[in-house]
């Protein structure tokens, strides 16, 4: 709690008042003993998500390393890893030594990928979901993404409410097709006291997840996605009378105009919990600059009241992102949460040294104040002026240069 205060320059009462309301989270599972805490919330700086993780395609466990190495070097203040090839459990032990920061999970991942090396995917019981909760936990995962708001009910509005785009969630999907497959209702769901006891009992806090998220522009802000955030805010009461640190993860695809809304929503329905939000990406079709269309609705919905964005990185819907997709993706979110907090009252102090740096052409604490300080500096070299005090793209004819004297005088 010192360390928070001391980072984000907030009152010790506050910030416990915030906390005890849960308005604010702080992710540190007691067994990640490297943790640098970071608190994520009402009235704090908007925090950024990096995802990174295996796949069965490719699993390359040095270079998911590297991606970690990347997200923290340009600024991530969580590191999520999805992993669902090779060692599970060695990847996770790796991440979590190497990361400072908070590391969250997935933790249906594993356990669908163990049974369906058995008896076929829709074999997991309910005890093997909660084993791999708590083998997470006691590996030391700082928070958990579990899809509870997934429920028979919830379900059934995907056939009254024809999507264009279905499911999207991959955890989501799974217990759709699980549920269907077993019979049965969502056992995060059946048994979330349990899993409240868990979560008590080692120390990690629930991220609860958007499993009907929209995939698409055109099924945003339907209702699946409301019925479920309806019952994810039933769930974030429960968790608060027992103790447990819980936020909401929001939608995926929103246009912009629905943005305000969405964060109202959940804000007013889950009692000002936090908002973990993907994104929020704001159209369909910028395949290979996703973290583009990201980053826009991201600042949007930071402005707002969201707090914590999750990246989106280039590779988005098209394949397992590179390291160089995790550093643009990271810094494109990176981008988005200081333009929200800047807009908020936050962090402006950066941007008025930046200001006075380009007047002064004090080309190295520019650079040294950017979010990619090798990037600028490649673009300023790539293309040197004739003169040292300006850029080639003015010239002699630059405005601050032209101007400065007369208005000095």
């Amino acid at each position: 709690m010192k360390g928070v205060c001391r980072a984000e320059r907030i009152a010790p009462d506050k910030l416990t008042r915030l906390f005890e309301d849960g308005r604010v989270v702080i992710p540190s599972n007691p067994r990640h003993k490297n943790l640098r805490p970071r608190a994520i919330g009402e009235g704090l700086t908007v925090k950024v998500n990096a995802n990174i993780g295996t796949s069965k395609d490719r699993i390359d466990l040095p270079e998911e390393l590297e991606k970690v190495r990347v997200a923290l070097r340009y600024g991530a203040d969580a590191v999520m890893d999805l992993s669902t090839g090779g060692d599970l459990h060695e990847i996770r032990k790796k991440v979590i030594g190497l990361c400072d920061a908070p590391v969250g999970t997935v933790p249906i991942y594993e356990a669908i990928c163990r049974t369906s090396k058995s008896g076929g995917p829709m074999s997991m019981t309910s005890d093997d979901l909660f084993k791999t909760i708590e083998k997470h936990a006691k590996d030391g995962v700082d928070f958990m993404t579990v899809h509870c708001g997934i429920t028979k009910e919830t379900v059934s509005t995907l056939r009254s409410h024809k999507r264009l785009t279905g499911v999207v969630s991959r955890g989501g999907a799974i217990l759709v097709a699980w549920m269907h497959e077993n019979d049965r209702d969502n056992p995060l769901y059946e048994e979330y006291d349990y899993l409240l006891e868990m979560a008590r009992e080692h120390g990690f806090a629930l991220s609860l997840g958007d499993g009907l998220r929209p995939g698409s522009t055109a099924d945003a802000t339907d209702g699946p996605q409301l019925h479920e955030l309806i019952v994810l805010g039933k769930l974030v009461e429960r968790a608060r009378a027992a103790g447990v640190q819980a936020m909401v993860e929001g939608p995926g695809h929103v246009p912009l105009n629905q943005i305000e809304a969405n964060v109202v929503a959940e804000k007013t329905i889950c009692k000002g919990a936090p908002f973990y939000v993907l994104g929020p990406i704001v159209c369909d079709v910028a395949a290979g600059y996703d973290h583009i269309a990201g980053a826009i609705g991201g600042a949007l919905a930071a402005y707002h009241g969201a707090d914590f964005l999750c990246y989106v990185t280039p590779s988005e819907h098209l394949s397992l992102p590179t390291v160089d997709d995790v550093r643009e993706g990271v810094i494109a979110s990176k981008i988005a949460a200081h333009s929200a907090d800047l807009a908020r009252g936050r962090g402006g102090d950066k941007d008025r040294k930046m200001s006075c740096a380009r007047k002064a052409f004090d080309w190295d604490t520019m650079f040294e104040l950017s979010f990619n300080p090798e990037k600028a500096r490649t673009y300023r070299d790539r293309r040197k002026s004739k003169s040292p005090d300006v850029c080639s793209m003015c010239g002699d004819l630059c405005a601050m240069r032209m101007v400065d004297k007369l208005l000095d005088e």
